[in-house]
This record gives structure tokens, sequence and C-alpha cells, in this order.
């Protein structure tokens, strides 16, 4: 790897390839939609979607935490607020061979505050403390934690300060925030997402008073233009829904941020590397639609993406949709350059 693209978190070995990731997103990052991003980046950190601790010691396992090894590098989320219970959870994750344990400490959700987990959190530090050392005790893959600048109406210089203060001192091996208060009462999840404003400013002052502590930015990053800019002042950056609805940024993160070609030369090749996993999954009795509807946006930009996703949208979710289907959908698009985007 040039060295001109390892970051300082990769010289400590803590976390290797933390510098672009994916991140974790209900109903979507599961393990087919892992799957594909892989097949268009081979450095690039994924994560599960959240799984809470009451799932992982009741639930079925292998349902939940089940993942295919070309996986790798590849985090679990979880869901708590017991500090045993999320020892036992991170201890049966890595036994499932996860490369890292994160916490959310993120989620503004009303399902995830009546748990007592996720965002609000950010009001009990010293508990989230207690969390990170029970899982650092219990396992010894990386554990992590993702959180917001802060909740409501707290002061963001304090609330953020004061969680990293104290998941640092619990030995926490990265911090991932996610740059804009989550607003736990007054605005649905849907509308914190541009509501308040973001702040990488802040992340980046903590990333100064504690330099020590691998730090990840998250949060509107469309492009990796974006990622590059906020590359200059933290070790690492978190790529949500920009990720997920144009999935061929992904074929650029390879080359742009570690130097190394990326394992497709095209969404076209993409797919056809991607296709023995699809025959699996259907060999295995799963919907087509399954892994599909995770591969919409690949061919945004180009002339025919639009008949692509009807066609994916529609006959993808027969019962008896296959390989052909998939096909199908792909020879309605045009081979020529798509529209210009940022790389």
């Amino acid at each position: 790897m040039d060295r001109a693209h390892v970051t300082a978190a990769d010289e400590r070995g803590a976390l290797a390839g933390w510098r672009f990731s994916v991140a974790p997103m209900m109903d979507w990052t599961d393990r087919h939609c892992r799957a594909f991003h892989r097949t268009l980046s081979a450095h690039a950190r994924l994560y599960t979607e959240m799984v809470t601790t009451g799932a992982v010691l009741h639930g079925p396992r292998e349902r939940l935490l089940g993942f295919s090894g070309t996986e790798h590098p590849v985090a679990v989320q979880l869901g708590g607020s017991n500090p045993a219970e999320l020892a036992q959870a991170a201890r049966i994750a890595a036994e499932f061979g996860y490369d890292e344990v994160n916490l959310n400490v993120g989620c503004p959700s009303d399902r995830v505050q009546e748990g007592r987990f996720g965002a609000c959190l950010m009001r009990e530090p010293a508990l989230v403390g207690d969390c990170v050392a029970a899982m650092k005790a219990a396992v010894s893959v990386p554990v992590t934690v993702k959180c917001r600048i802060g909740v409501d109406d707290q002061d963001p210089e304090a609330a953020l300060d004061t969680l990293a203060d104290a998941v640092a001192a619990a030995g926490v091996d990265g911090l991932i925030v996610h740059a804009r208060k989550a607003w736990l009462q007054g605005l649905s999840p849907k509308e914190n997402r541009d509501v308040p404003p973001l702040d990488y400013g802040r992340a980046e002052r903590l990333k100064r008073r504690l330099p020590g502590l691998p730090l990840s930015v998250n949060g509107g990053l469309r492009d990796l233009d974006a990622v590059r800019a906020r590359l200059a002042e933290v070790d690492g950056a978190m790529v949500g829904r920009a990720a997920y609805t144009e999935p061929a940024l992904l074929l650029n993160v390879d080359p742009a941020l570690f130097g190394v070609p990326a394992p497709a030369a095209d969404p076209f090749a993409a797919v056809e590397a991607f296709k023995p996993y699809i025959a699996a999954l259907l060999a295995r009795g799963e919907r087509l639609h399954a892994v599909t509807r995770h591969m919409l946006g690949l061919f945004n930009g180009r002339p025919g993406a639009r008949a692509y996703r009807r066609h994916l949208s529609t006959a993808g979710m027969r019962p008896d949709a296959d390989l052909a289907t998939l096909r199908a959908a792909v020879a309605l698009v045009s081979r020529a350059a798509p529209e210009a985007r940022a790389a």
C-alpha cells in the first residue's frame, strides 16, 4: 500500500482500514448489502445494522450475526446500556469473527430511547464508559463507540468532551462522531438527518484535544471530495446514505484512498463478479430481491438506469426471479460513460 494513504490509526494497527467506512444503517446494511459493497471496495470497513443485546442473547444468532468471510474487515454494531449484557453480546460477536465491536450512542429513534440506548446515552457518559470497559474486558478485538456531538439542549463542547473522556479512560479503540446533534424531542429521525446543521469542526477540535484517540467523522458526506476534506483533519470518514443510494461511489474508494486498484473495473464488471454470490443465494431458496434491492442505484447517471431500476423493482420481486432477471435489467443500461461524478 502507498504509505501516503496510510493513516496514523493504521500505523498504530488499532483499526487498520478505518480510513473509510460504510455506516451501519437499519434495514439496509444487512449481510447481502455488505457482500455487494465488498464487491466494489476491498478496503472499506463495513458495519452491520444495529443489533440489540437482547436479540443477540436471546434471538436467532446465526440469522442476526452470520456473515460471509468475504466481508472482512467487518464490524458489528450493538445497541444496549447494560455493561454485563454488552460484554456477553460482544463476546458472542467476536466468536462469530467480527473485526470490531461498536456501541451505538447515536440513534435517536423513539424505540431506541425506550430501550435506554442509542443517542440518549449521550446524557450518561459514565455509563457509556462502564459499557466500554466491560466490552474491552470481554473481547480482544477493537471496541469502538459511534456517538453524536450532543442531544437536544446539551452544549456540544461539554457533551462530546465528557463522553470522549469517559470512553477514552475505559480504553476505547476509536470514536466515530456523527457531527450533528441528535434531537430526541420535537423532530423525527428523518427530519434529524438535516436539522440541526452539521458541525465537523466540533469533531476536529476533539481530535486536536485528544490526538491519540482514533477518530472518524460521519454525517452528510456525499462524495469522495467531501471525504478527503475531512481526512485532512481526522483519521477516518464514514459514509452512509450516499454509499447506499450511489454504490458506484465505492468503486473509487480503493484507488482514491488506499492507493490500490478497485476490485472491479466498472459497475458492469461488479455485477459479473457478484453473480456467484447471488446464484448461491438463489440455490438456498432465497429471493432475488433480497439482494438486488441493494443494487438499485448502481447505474445511476447512465442512460437506461431508470429502466434498470424499474425492471428489478417489478420483475425482480417475482418468486421465480433469477439471474436471467438481473441480466435483463443490466442489458437495459448503456455502457456509455456516465455523467461526471466526484471521485
